[in-house]
């Protein structure tokens, strides 16, 4: 069940007697819009969509880093899949290099020239590749300030 209105309480008390009421449905999400309102939508236990929070944290995201920017965001923004772009300073190097010491990770894909795959750890690098990483926080804040290291290179 979508529950959608214009109104977070509505969408709240909706979602809630869904919950409630028709116990065999698996899934139910709400809309979100006020971000003040979204503790209260987890205190149901319901799944959230914002777009008021997912479009502010994009804008901030190309704003500080247009190179480095999550694509996807599962749970309540634990892991996230990012989208960077390889500089000339990690051309000719290894997936397993850049990735090394960063963490809870795991690479996705690499596409070049449009074209994606799954990379193997030896997979050498070229400048303008994207690398899709599924990262951690924690993860991802290292490999953001290894990839910044070889911009100012």
């Amino acid at each position: 069940v979508a529950v959608v209105t214009n109104s977070d309480t509505i969408n709240a008390v909706i979602g809630h007697a869904v919950r409630v009421n028709y116990p065999n449905v698996q899934r139910i999400i709400v809309r979100n819009y006020d971000p003040v309102m979204r503790d209260m939508l987890e205190s149901f236990g319901l799944q959230i969509i914002s777009s008021t929070a997912w479009g502010a944290e994009r804008m901030q995201e190309l704003l500080i880093d247009p190179a480095f920017h999550a694509v996807f965001s599962a749970g309540n923004g634990e892991v996230e899949i990012y989208e960077m772009f390889i500089s000339e300073k990690w051309h000719g190097l290894s997936v397993s290099s850049l990735l090394e010491g960063c963490g809870k990770m795991a690479c996705v894909a690499l596409t070049r020239a449009g074209r994606a795959e799954l990379p193997a750890p030896t997979d050498i690098l070229q400048k303008n590749d994207i690398l899709t990483v599924s990262a951690t926080l924690d993860g991802v804040k290292i490999l953001r300030a290894k990839l910044q290291e070889g911009q100012e290179d």
